[in-house]
């Protein structure tokens, strides 16, 4: 059997200690496009706070790869998928044959347009491993930072760089973390975050970009040095829409991670699932709900029945 796995995160290791606790001689093929071993990516904020190493975020041991067989493959982009022939085609036209697919693809950050936004020169996202190290050569004492969006992703990039310099956060909504506090909460949090130099504003959005100001729709002209953009994120469903798979908000999977596409399983944050606590098609973009997903696929596609219904 011959296993093809796009994604080195969370929900691809899932599948790889899976599909190795019923297949240890199938073939196992990685690929990432990303060039580092797997890693943590919440701790991205605490590498740059200092808290952590890039060694200490890795996920799992220097020899995973090796112990479990499997070949990885570093930095290069799966570009289409022909599920006639099977086969997984990267951006430098090789072409990977599978027996079973996983699509673990994640997420990418999502950037709005704004008036201007092409005139800001200094400016990050903070999602990854490179965003973070690009981000902490960007900063210093005396930077001032904008940050657009007040969601986990923005007030994470807040908290990493807290100990060098002061940011301002602004959002759309009335309150910080507004899709997973209520008022009362966001507001404890909030007051916490201004008493460590972390300034908000909130119900307000950028009316237009110059260089370095920023005008927002109330009128208020905030100057800075670095711009990040944090105001979400989006399934990455492209490689399997394209190819006729159902997909909804995220790819569409049942609770054995099976896609609409025979042969074609997916994991983690690009897909949808039902949240247990509504009983909706959520997309449910946790760590551990991806590595749950991922072993899932995993004991299905080496042959073992399981399921997994229990994300939330």
């Amino acid at each position: 059997m011959r296993y093809v796995i796009i994604g080195n995160s969370a929900a691809g290791i899932g599948a790889v200690e899976a599909i190795r606790k019923n297949d240890k001689a199938g073939t196992i093929i990685i690929i990432s496009d990303e060039a580092y071993h797997t890693y943590s990516r919440p701790l991205i904020s605490y590498l740059l706070l200092g808290k952590t190493t890039e060694e200490k975020m890795k996920y799992r041991s220097n020899d995973f790869y090796s112990k479990n067989n499997c070949e990885i493959i570093f930095s290069k982009k799966v570009v289409k998928i022909d599920d006639d022939e099977k086969m997984a085609i990267l951006v430098d036209g090789q072409k990977i044959e599978y027996d079973k697919l996983l699509v673990a693809t994640g997420s990418t950050p999502f950037v709005p347009k704004m008036e201007g936004l092409e005139r800001v020169k200094n400016k990050f996202e903070f999602y990854n491993l490179d965003d973070a190290k690009a981000l902490d050569k960007a900063v210093d004492e005396n930077s001032k930072v904008l940050i657009i969006g007040a969601g986990l992703i923005g007030l994470k990039c807040a908290e990493g760089i807290s100990s060098r310099t002061k940011s301002v956060c602004v959002d759309l909504a009335p309150n910080i973390l507004s899709s997973i506090l209520d008022e009362e909460s966001s507001r404890i949090v909030k007051e916490h975050l201004e008493e460590n130099g972390i300034s908000f504003y909130l119900g307000e959005s950028v009316a237009k970009f110059e260089e370095n100001k920023a005008t927002l729709t109330g009128g208020k002209e905030i100057e800075f040095d670095v711009l990040v953009l944090a105001v979400g994120v989006r399934p990455n469903t492209n490689l399997f829409s394209e190819i006729g798979g159902k997909v909804g908000r995220g790819i569409t999977v049942d609770d054995k991670m099976k896609t609409s596409i025979q042969n074609i399983y997916a994991a983690g944050d690009c897909t949808e699932s039902i949240d247990i606590s509504t009983g909706d098609m959520k997309v449910m973009a946790l760590l551990p709900n991806a590595y749950m997903q991922g072993e899932c696929a995993g004991m299905n596609m080496s042959g073992k029945e399981y399921s997994f219904s229990k994300a939330i």
